[in-house]
């Protein structure tokens, strides 16, 4: 079956403030985000793609533009089921506040059982994003045969979900999971069994240096963080 290369958006201003933009319109990339959407097409250089799929939120489109710019007869396809999660009320809210409301203990330590009010759960985000996997293995490898590899370019909590059902992992543990902005993580699907082959890769390891974490206490960062500074 076709193998998949998950991209995460670029840095956002919303990353940057420390917001959790869910789906609020107008979010765009910062400056480090677009200089790490031009610097997508030399990472994939030597990769035939088959074809890009993406999240229709507007900083998952600003990355992947340099790429269809780069590759003029490459398909974009916008996909609903890959957009962010519905944060609801939650959306557009500092991080920080959020750290002290009671849902959050619930959205690090039991996933599957976290509901956003005015927004989706996070166990109908998975679903959602699985379906679309599926549906687009099944079609790219129909179009253009097993070997085929095709992009997609989503949010950090998509693509961590999408992470734990290739692993076999609970929705439960997919917090364990960390994949910074821009980077490309790589599932290669086969009849039996998906394959992990990359998992966050930035193509350096610069966001392996210690860093700040603002007291978290190991938390994960919801929505998928800032990447390194």
């Amino acid at each position: 079956m076709a193998t998949l290369i998950l991209v995460r958006h670029g840095r956002s201003t919303a990353n940057t403030s420390g917001l959790l933009a869910g789906r609020t319109p107008g979010v765009a990339l910062d400056e480090r985000g677009a200089a790490q959407a031009a610097a997508l097409p030399g990472r994939l250089a030597g990769i035939p793609l088959a074809a890009a799929v993406s999240s229709p939120l507007q900083r998952c489109r600003e990355t992947l533009q340099p790429l269809l710019d780069a590759r003029p007869g490459l398909p974009l396809h916008v996909e609903d089921r890959v957009n962010e999660c519905d944060y609801g009320d939650w959306s557009g809210r500092k991080l920080a506040e959020l750290n002290d409301e009671p849902l959050m203990e619930v959205v690090q330590a039991h996933a599957s059982a976290a509901a956003f009010p005015g927004g989706e759960s996070m166990r109908a985000m998975q679903d959602r994003a699985v379906a679309a996997v599926r549906d687009w293995n099944a079609r790219i490898e129909a179009e253009h045969g097993e070997d085929a590899v095709y992009a997609l370019c989503s949010h950090g909590d998509i693509i961590k979900s999408l992470v734990a059902d290739a692993l076999g992992l609970h929705l439960d543990l997919f917090q364990r999971i960390h994949v910074d902005p821009c980077s490309l993580t790589v599932i290669r699907y086969t009849r039996l069994r998906p394959f992990l082959v990359r998992l966050g890769d930035t193509g350096d390891l610069a966001a392996l240096a210690p860093r700040e974490t603002a007291g978290n206490g190991g938390a994960a960062e919801v929505g998928g963080g800032a990447g390194a500074p």
